[in-house]
């Protein structure tokens, strides 16, 4: 008898811790700040914070090229194509002026250069140089002129 109250109330705190972290996942889902917000933060931010911004909009930029390239959408994908180099070297002219989020800034931008080279070879031939274009000009701090 006192195994099977063991199991019931094992269980009722397990459903519970369940239902909790499906919750809690939901709210921090809805509370994801969208690129036009976050575009919209960049210019009251301060210098020191300026980089990590434009990491994040390049980061989710990324993401919806991406989305887009799949969806056969290339003229759009372009486009965030070309949102994603610019805040790229915005976040790098940032970290090197700030002389903040350097290192950070240094791995997310080499992350994006080798999901950038993956969108490359999944593209068709003809879609490919527009895209290269871009990819070579997202370079890490490391690689600066």
């Amino acid at each position: 008898m006192l195994g099977a109250q063991y199991r019931s109330w094992l269980w009722a705190g397990f459903a519970l811790w369940a239902l909790a972290a499906g919750a809690s996942g939901h709210a921090t889902a809805a509370k994801e700040p969208t690129v036009e917000d976050l575009k919209g933060r960049l210019a009251s931010t301060s210098i020191g914070g300026k980089p990590r911004l434009c990491v994040e909009i390049a980061q989710k930029q990324l993401d919806v090229a991406d989305k887009l390239y799949a969806a056969s959408e290339v003229e759009k994908g372009q486009g965030a194509l070309t949102d994603v180099v610019a805040y790229a070297e915005l976040a790098r002219d940032y970290a090197i002026e700030s002389h903040k989020y350097e290192r950070q800034t240094e791995i997310a931008t080499r992350g994006m250069t080798r999901k950038l080279t993956d969108l490359l070879h999944s593209l068709g031939h003809d879609d490919q140089p527009p895209a290269d274009h871009r990819r070579s000009r997202v370079r890490p701090l490391s690689e600066r002129d």
